[in-house]
């Protein structure tokens, strides 16, 4: 039986750490790169697929540096990224918005009214 949740109780987050540049955040905040059983590479927006995941910020920045360097996501992912997939992921960051949320500072907090 599940207990009810006073005012005083938080619903707890989850946190993840971004692969490029280390910021924990909430891991809705983060887009989840995942390695299928099968072994490919997919970007999963919902963080629900099956597989090995790895995290990164929504700002273009990080994933800039994971395309520069992709032994950093394949050394998370324990996996090889092919040329495929490499494209892929820089066609989902050309989407992406250049620096993280205004209400976000450089360590991912909240910040006050905003």
């Amino acid at each position: 039986m599940r207990r009810k949740m006073t005012s005083s109780q938080k619903k707890h987050n989850p946190q993840r750490r971004c692969v490029a540049c280390g910021h924990v955040r909430d891991k809705r905040d983060l887009i989840r790169i995942v390695r299928t059983p099968e072994g490919g590479i997919k970007i999963d927006e919902r963080g629900k697929m099956a597989g090995r995941g790895a995290y990164l910020c929504r700002a273009r920045r990080c994933w800039d540096k994971v395309l520069k360097q992709p032994k950093v996501l394949a050394r998370a992912l324990k996996a090889d990224i092919g040329p495929d997939a490499l494209e892929a992921l820089a066609a989902y960051a050309a989407t992406l918005p250049e620096e993280q949320s205004p209400s976000e500072d450089e360590n991912g907090v909240v910040l006050e009214g905003q």
